[in-house]
């Protein structure tokens, strides 16, 4: 919220309006959205859904159409796969950023996460072979995307998830264990 706030107040302009000048215009995203208020996405697209407990049965719940200005900057974009790919791909190559900001945001810091360093809004992991990669997945109300990246953007991997909303379903170990079996088949 602080990061919309901030642009709009340096900027004069909304977070889509600088998102568009910025990024999604000179990189060419035509499947990249910010969509401010609106709730519905262009056809076609991914389902999500939520589960909740209602009188001891499950029900499960189509939420795809949904306002995301609540989760504000902090993940309000609808983007393709291909859209991801060309973004991080971009952003690690020094496309978007001049070299000395690159930098800075690759300066990591450990994390509780085993061969996982934070930088400035990307995570650098080390695979079971011992190769870099940038990478920042997320998600919410049941959509979700994967983005990895070598570090120098020529090999990426980007992927779109529609998922039950539960956090013991989405986070579990199953699901870690096959994104990571996936990522060092690749990298």
């Amino acid at each position: 919220m602080l990061a919309r706030l901030l642009i709009q107040m340096v900027t004069g302009n909304s977070l889509a309006e600088e998102m568009q000048r910025l990024i999604i215009g000179p990189l060419g995203l035509t499947g990249t959205a910010v969509p401010e208020n609106e709730q519905d996405l262009p056809e076609p697209h991914a389902h999500a859904y939520y589960r909740y407990d209602e009188d001891g049965q499950e029900k499960t719940v189509d939420v795809t159409s949904q306002n995301p200005s609540w989760i504000s900057s902090g993940g309000d974009m609808v983007s393709t796969t291909q859209d991801l790919h060309t973004f991080i791909s971009a952003l690690v190559s020094g496309k978007l950023l001049p070299a000395p900001l690159l930098a800075e945001m690759l300066t990591t810091r450990p994390t509780p996460l085993p061969k996982m360093e934070y930088g400035l809004g990307v995570f650098v992991q080390e695979t079971e072979s011992g190769a870099k990669i940038i990478t920042h997945n997320g998600g919410h109300g049941g959509h979700a995307a994967l983005m990895y990246s070598t570090p120098d953007g020529k090999k990426t991997l980007t992927a779109a998830l529609n998922y039950v909303d539960d956090a013991e379903l989405s986070l579990s170990a199953p699901f870690q264990q096959a994104t990571q079996r996936l990522v060092s088949e690749l990298f």
